[in-house]
């Protein structure tokens, strides 16, 4: 597939592509606003921000439903994805929890019989246009309780000009990969080979991108698996990239965003990345001579990170279903939904709104590598606390044995 082609795109091939920050166990942002209310005729909606964007797109669809539908008011509240687990919860815990709500993990309120099933939130049409993939990924024990709302896969952004430099190609197996950093990083100047984020932003996703893509996993529904022999390959690999000078000083606490924000700025020669990349290059660095290649793993199979954040309607009362399934068929309706995820830069999880965006040539390298994906286990309730552990402390593979590392995040997964 034609993802290795050098690329300089310019703003308006990546219009519809908005720059933000993905973090936390969705896709990250920052914003807030509130707003309440507690009848029939009024849905209480929480979203994270994804950008800056992010508030605008949802009152411009709000703004088009109750044009639709004048009897039913949506309330929006929109939260950083720092604030949004603590949010949720304290609105849970006080029995005030929002009719729709956007996230990430949702199995805990599974298990506490707290959502509705998706199909009864959706109409049938809805419901079969959503990937299958996407939809098996929002279930538990056979039914899905999350509707899929934006997915994003990861790739690899190689810097064209610093891997010329290096007399090097873009690699496609970890044998290749350590070899062509250390040498992008021997260019001196303050260039690093390969940008490794293991800070508590995102160290679940960098260490998904090493662990998986050295055979191993984070465990299914019914079991987190993180001290395993096979994670402990990729654990060693991430160790041998640290000691050989391959990646940028202090991985341990160095976090995605602004290491990203560096390999625009043409300092680092390889990192992982999302579709929003793409914009973000054309906005800050539009000149930058780069490809978007398969992200290398041990032994070149084809890989790569899916993260899907989700919609999901609380039971509550039991007395806003139809209005719920109002708004969320409005808001899936393709005229509705495929702008909004243009707008946000993301990948759609309707098989209509995949085949609309198939033209983007930003999102293609992307939409090529999804049927690839491996999604975290977010349907066991305990990947919320492996998630954690991972943000706290996979960063301290830098100094310690890979083993014991594993270990701390397992036995604290455990504990939990």
């Amino acid at each position: 597939m034609p993802m290795n082609k050098s690329r300089r795109y310019g703003a308006a091939a990546v219009a519809a592509v908005a720059t933000l920050s993905l973090a936390s166990c969705g896709f990250g942002g920052s914003g807030g606003d509130s707003g309440g209310g507690d009848d029939a005729s009024t849905l209480d909606l929480l979203v994270p921000s994804y950008s800056d964007a992010t508030k605008g797109l949802w009152e411009d669809v709000i703004d088009g439903f109750t044009k639709d539908n004048p009897d039913i008011k949506v309330n929006l509240e929109v939260q950083s994805w720092d604030n949004l687990e603590k949010v949720i919860s304290t609105k849970v815990q006080a029995g005030e929890a929002p009719d729709i709500y956007n996230g990430g993990p949702f199995a805990g309120f599974v298990e506490d019989e707290l959502l509705y099933p998706v199909e009864e939130v959706v109409s049938d049409d809805v419901y079969s246009d959503f990937q299958d993939s996407f939809l098996a990924n929002a279930e538990v024990d056979g039914t899905a309780y999350a509707l899929p709302m934006i997915a994003s896969a990861r790739a690899l952004f190689v810097n064209n000009d610093l891997l010329s430099q290096a007399g090097v190609e873009a690699p496609t197996d970890w044998d290749s990969l350590l070899d062509a950093a250390t040498k992008v990083s021997g260019l001196g100047g303050g260039v690093a080979g390969y940008g490794m984020p293991l800070g508590s932003e995102e160290a679940q996703a960098e260490a998904a991108v090493w662990l998986w893509g050295g055979g191993g996993s984070f465990g299914d529904a019914s079991e987190i698996t993180i001290d395993t022999p096979e994670n402990l390959v990729g654990a060693e690999q991430i160790k041998k990239m640290i000691d050989a000078g391959a990646t940028q000083a202090d991985p341990g606490s160095t976090q995605r965003s602004p290491l990203m924000d560096i390999f625009i700025q043409g300092k680092i020669g390889m990192q992982v990345g999302l579709p929003p990349t793409v914009g973000q290059i054309a906005d800050n660095n539009p000149d930058l001579d780069y490809s978007i290649v398969p992200i290398p793993t041990k032994d070149g199979s084809p890989f790569t990170l899916g993260v899907m954040d989700q919609l999901m309607a609380f039971e509550n009362d039991g007395d806003k279903q139809e209005a719920i399934t109002k708004f969320l068929d409005y808001f899936y309706s393709p005229e509705v939904y495929v702008p909004w995820v243009q707008a946000e830069g993301f990948l759609p999880v309707t098989k209509s709104g995949a085949e609309e965006l198939s033209g983007e040539e930003a999102l293609k390298p992307f939409l090529d590598v999804l049927p690839d994906a491996q999604f975290y286990p977010s349907t066991n309730p305990k990947w919320s606390a492996a998630d954690g552990a991972f943000k706290s402390l996979f960063g301290q593979i830098q100094d310690q044995p890979a083993a014991d590392v594993l270990k701390q995040i397992q036995d604290q997964v455990d504990a939990g």
